[in-house]
């Protein structure tokens, strides 16, 4: 990345503060070059590339305390995922476990650009997008094994994370479902009129699913503040994007939607085409950014995610454009941490996760009764039949 200093106004640190960094930045800011409430601008990695808009600029404004903070950010989802890939091998976790270690700048990067008042609905791919939006780490181990601390109560699992007061209306099972959703969700905040917009993620497996585009002509139609985010890791399960996609440049598959091509391994990149995107979409209606991300992981834990491409592309990825290692450099060239701090956070993140898998095994399972909860409205008296429907078997709640 380009890097320059200049006067201008700092952009709101994320959800999770990395305290202890941010304090020993304070101490020490008399006798470093750049202090946490320093503007900076730094230039994305790569330009932005438009269809049918103007691309934002590559100049980013950010500050000290924002990348340390996307350090931490990243660092926690990072080891989370690890920890998740364990607790998996060791039969904690059962059932599908689709894991997000790569992809993290999407996440952390979107976050930074958008409120709690503006909704994300997502894939199944979920668990950092949770985090994120304000989910703890409890509560994501806790949901993984299926315990009753989890954001779902232990009854959704790995693809079904849901917070509906930090905005987030899940993670979704099935191939593109969660998109539909997502404009409808835009559509109720344009009828309220609440000045908020909607991201919807999708991978690049879905980018096919009729129901996409359906989604998109109706939005585009109504001007709905829809931003339909296309998370393209390069592979749908074990299929190269160029095996499935006639077109695999995203961005311009919308045709009347403008659409911004973006570096999703670039925390900053994210953070401007979103914060451009939400401007956009609440004047103008629905627009698709195309994320360039990748993940390390296999497609799911049942996927080694090695028969299809090569090892040394992987390891290429993380050497070249790694997120974290990204962010890193950043700290270390402008002095606002230092080789010492910037691992004694990572051994803070792994403590912390290491905690919250004490604390999650420490949950119960759900009952068995819990199986007739969450289905029907309360108070409406629903009851259950024998296949005759003259025996009344049960009254559900």
């Amino acid at each position: 990345m380009a890097l320059s200093r200049i006067a201008s106004s700092s952009s709101p640190s994320n959800l999770l503060k990395p305290v202890s960094l941010v304090l020993s930045l304070r101490r020490r800011s008399v006798c470093t070059s750049t202090t946490t409430e320093q503007p900076l601008t730094i230039e994305t990695s790569v330009p932005f590339t438009a269809h049918n808009c103007d691309a934002p600029p590559r100049a980013v404004d950010t500050s000290a305390e924002e990348l340390a903070s996307f350090f931490r950010d990243m660092a926690l989802m990072r080891r989370m995922e690890i920890a998740a890939d364990s607790l998996y091998k060791a039969k904690l976790i059962r059932g599908f476990c689709h894991l997000y270690d790569g992809q993290e700048a999407v996440a952390v990067g979107m976050e930074a650009a958008v409120t709690r008042r503006d909704c994300v609905i997502t894939a199944y791919r979920d668990h950092c997008t949770f985090l994120a939006r304000g989910g703890t780490l409890k509560e994501v181990f806790a949901e993984l094994m299926g315990r009753v601390d989890g954001c779902s109560k232990g009854k959704g699992g790995s693809m079904h994370f849901y917070r509906k007061e930090g905005g987030f209306f899940g993670g979704h099972g099935i191939v593109g479902a969660q998109v539909p959703l997502g404009c409808g969700l835009a559509f109720a905040q344009k009828y309220c009129k609440d000045e908020n917009v909607t991201f919807a993620l999708y991978g690049d497996g879905a980018a096919n699913q009729g129901q996409l585009f359906e989604a998109l002509n109706i939005s585009a139609l109504w001007d709905l503040p829809a931003i339909l985010v296309c998370e393209n890791n390069h592979y749908g399960m074990g299929t190269a994007e160029w095996r499935a996609a006639k077109n695999p440049a995203y961005y311009k598959r919308g045709d009347y939607a403008p659409g911004l091509k973006v570096d999703g391994m670039d925390v900053l990149a994210v953070k401007q085409a979103c914060k451009f995107a939400k401007e956009f979409a609440l004047k103008n209606g629905p627009i698709i950014l195309e994320m360039d991300t990748y993940r390390y992981h296999g497609h799911s834990m049942s996927d080694p995610g090695s028969t299809y491409r090569t090892r040394d592309e992987i390891s290429g990825v993380r050497q070249e454009r790694d997120p974290i290692e990204r962010v890193r450099k950043l700290l270390l060239n402008h002095e606002i941490a230092t080789e010492k701090e910037l691992k004694d956070i990572e051994k803070e993140v792994r403590k912390e996760v290491d905690e919250a898998i004490a604390k999650a095994k420490e949950s119960q399972m759900p009952k068995s009764s819990d199986l007739f909860t969450n289905v029907y409205v309360k108070g409406f008296g629903v009851e259950a039949f024998g296949a005759d429907r003259k025996e009344v078997r049960a009254t559900l709640p």
